[in-house]
């Protein structure tokens, strides 16, 4: 935190900044965190022309400005240029014009400006440390996923602290009993874990993509997993976020029987649930040992084993996740076909995935135990294999295999792979991000999305958000791998705009995090649907409810193929009936609304945008700049009346925290925000007010 002192003493003082308006204009979309330093800087301003907000057109200046927060001073102004030649862009109903404001590289608090209209857009931050806040939030929804663990303070914010551990009670995770066979013989203390999503249940066949992402992301870029997240592990030595992956890695060695094979699932009947966690109190069942969930933990610990390895304190833990690896891989080998479908008898989502995706499973255990332990056999298996995989059968790279597409690559790198498959791989990949999928690297460079974050019209379904990351990963796959280095700018670029998107360059104008205004993001995602943060709930809606969700959560996203229940008998507009990228609201009616295929939130759609996260900070400056000059000026008057009343402002900058202070006068109405009301004695000698900034 950066605090700055302003003072104001006896003398009148002209409101210059009284023209602008202090609400960010919902048509003018930035990145609501900001950019760092040397990044593209690329806003979007919209006219709509379809959809809910159509009647709200715009005629834009041709010219846009960049003005300081502080000061309003203009730093930066150049034209901005229509979108695909003035028409209107199918995927969101708008007509669109691009701002690019890259040559701007100060630190320094900022909004865009609009002088033939008045509008301003949300502020926002240029300086390495712009997505501090985003990492910090996002990557603690994780400790408020943790079952068997209470929320307590000082881990927890105070407004979602649950400090009792939730699902410890009769005839729950320690000692939760078969669905097949529920009675005491078969009793299993199965605590610990993360929620899987917005219901309480946990899935071993669910993590495999979301531990995937998370370990790749730390492999990627280590440096800024730092060890001060404020989880409780945090000080210990060990990068928090392999802290919390070990989590949810003692959960799954909890899973594994004693064969080597891994149970599937631990979860409720009939959907139960309460809020807070602690709160529910519901039976819990676990699911039987599958193929799928035991190549699925084969995979992860592999992987996981990796990345412990390197950490001296985590050996012992390293070894143990290489030994229970080997045990699941030897077991799924003897048993290639144990299936068990979930669905009406316990938890909710499917857990078994189809005969392919549990056949990709076991190509990628095999790339990463041969990696961990260069043991021969493994690599003959993955060659033997390979060109199963979709990438190698279709010559397609798309984001609906990332994590395959992520195995098949990595093996690529590890020592003494067969150069012929590694060879293979890579120009099968390269060429179809490159060239050979439209949906890739010329989706960017035709300027196919007028909101720069290309998927196609039907690839936005059930969670559009997590596809929307894992897009942009593969992008910085090409720079990770060494390929196509002359469009590496472009591959940089082009993934960038993904995270843009999550962080307000989209027509919905939302920053797609939760309740981030007190964190850098003036409209962010007010209401998610999450059984602790339910409908009705005290942390029901932001601004509404006492406290609203918890910061940070990533919900599924826009989803055209949205419908309520038939029991609903209703249409609920947005999201249907809307373009593509419109096809969202942040509510979280459960059923019959069904709010839940728009704004649930998942841990596999929370790591793919870790990843993608980590993967844009990786351009920052090492150590990080983060020193904002940013004087304060005080607007209103000390030319005063006898016991008159007057206000003072200085500009909002979101996420501030304010403190005023009066010589000779009272504070009546404002204190802690950016604008208050003081009635002055004027007998008093030297009146004067002071205000002390604190921002992050």
């Amino acid at each position: 935190m950066k605090s700055i002192v302003a003072f104001l003493f006896a003398f009148s003082f002209t409101q210059i900044f009284a023209q602008i308006p202090l609400t960010a204009d919902k048509r003018i979309h930035v990145d609501q965190f900001g950019y760092l330093p040397g990044a593209s800087k690329v806003a979007v301003i919209a006219s709509p022309q379809i959809g809910y907000n159509a009647p709200s057109n715009l005629n834009p200046s041709t010219k846009y400005r960049v003005k300081r927060s502080h000061d309003h001073v203009t730093v930066f102004e150049a034209n901005i240029t229509p979108w695909g030649g003035g028409s209107t862009h199918s995927q969101s109903g708008d007509k669109a014009w691009w701002f690019d404001f890259s040559a701007l590289t100060t630190n320094g608090y900022y909004f865009l400006y609009d002088s033939l209209n008045n509008l301003r857009s949300t502020s926002f931050t240029i300086s390495d440390c712009a997505y501090a806040e985003a990492l910090y939030h996002g990557f603690r929804t994780f400790y408020y996923q943790r079952c068997g663990a209470g929320k307590t303070l000082p881990f927890a914010e105070a407004d979602w602290a649950d400090a009792q551990p939730c699902h410890r009670g009769n005839l729950q995770d320690e000692n939760c009993y078969s669905i097949l066979n529920p009675v005491p013989a078969t009793a299993k203390d199965l605590h610990g874990g993360w929620h899987d999503a917005g219901d309480y249940n946990k899935y071993v066949t669910f993590t495999y993509g979301t531990l995937m992402d998370l370990l790749l992301a730390y492999e990627e870029n280590s440096a800024i997993w730092g060890d001060d997240f404020g989880i409780p592990e945090s000080g210990n030595g060990v990068p928090d976020l392999l802290d919390e992956i070990k989590y949810e890695l003692d959960w799954l060695l909890r899973m594994q029987q004693s064969n080597g094979s891994v149970l599937c699932v631990v979860g409720v009947q009939n959907f139960a649930s309460a809020s807070p966690p602690s709160a529910d109190q519901a039976r819990r069942y676990y699911g039987p040992a599958t193929t799928a969930a035991t190549l699925s933990v084969a995979t992860t610990f592999a992987l996981a084993a990796r990345q412990f390895q390197t950490i001296p304190s985590m050996a012992a833990f390293a070894t143990t996740l290489q030994t229970a690896a080997i045990n699941a891989w030897n077991w799924a080998e003897a048993n290639p076909n144990v299936t068990y479908y979930n669905s009406g008898n316990i938890a909710a989502g499917e857990n078994e995935p189809d005969t392919y995706n549990r056949d990709m499973r076991k190509l990628a255990a095999s790339c990463f135990l041969f990696g961990l332990t260069g043991t021969v056999s493994y690599r003959n298996y993955f060659d033997n294999n390979y060109l199963n995989a979709h990438l190698l059968q279709w010559s397609y790279a798309y984001l609906f295999e990332p994590h395959t597409q992520d195995a098949l690559l990595f093996y690529s790198k590890l020592p003494n792979a067969t150069a012929s498959v590694k060879n293979n791989i890579l120009n099968t990949y390269s060429n179809s991000v490159q060239t050979s999928n439209t949906d890739n690297l010329p989706s960017f460079l035709n300027k196919t999305d007028a909101y720069r974050a290309f998927i196609r019209d039907d690839n936005y379904t059930w969670g559009s958000n997590e596809s929307k990351a894992h897009q942009g990963n593969m992008f910085f796959n090409m720079n990770h791998y060494g390929l196509n280095g002359a469009n590496a700018a472009n591959y940089k670029n082009a993934a960038a705009g993904f995270l843009h998107y999550l962080h307000g360059v989209n027509p919905t104008d939302y920053c797609f995090l939760s309740n981030m205004g007190a964190h850098g993001a003036e409209f962010s995602i007010p209401s998610l649907y999450h059984s602790w943060f339910n409908d009705g709930t005290i942390w029901d809606e932001e601004g509404v409810s006492q406290f609203g969700p918890a910061p940070g959560f990533l919900p599924g996203g826009p989803n055209p193929y949205f419908q309520p229940d038939g029991n609903c008998n209703c249409v609920i507009s947005p999201p249907q009936n809307q373009p593509i990228q419109k096809s969202f609201k942040s509510w979280n009616t459960g059923w019959p609304e069904n709010s839940w295929e728009l704004s649930e939130v998942a841990i596999y759609t929370q790591a793919a945008y870790l990843r993608l996260l980590g993967n844009v900070l990786a351009d920052q400056n090492q150590p990080p700049s983060c020193d904002i000059e940013n004087p304060i000026v005080i607007m209103g008057s000390l030319d005063v009346c006898a016991d008159g009343t007057y206000n003072y402002t200085v500009m909002e900058v979101p996420g501030s925290i304010y403190l005023w202070e009066v010589v000779g006068g009272i504070i009546t109405s404002g204190q802690g925000t950016n604008s208050v009301y003081v009635l002055w004695n004027t007998n008093a000698p030297m009146p004067s007010i002071t205000i002390h900034h604190s921002f992050p």
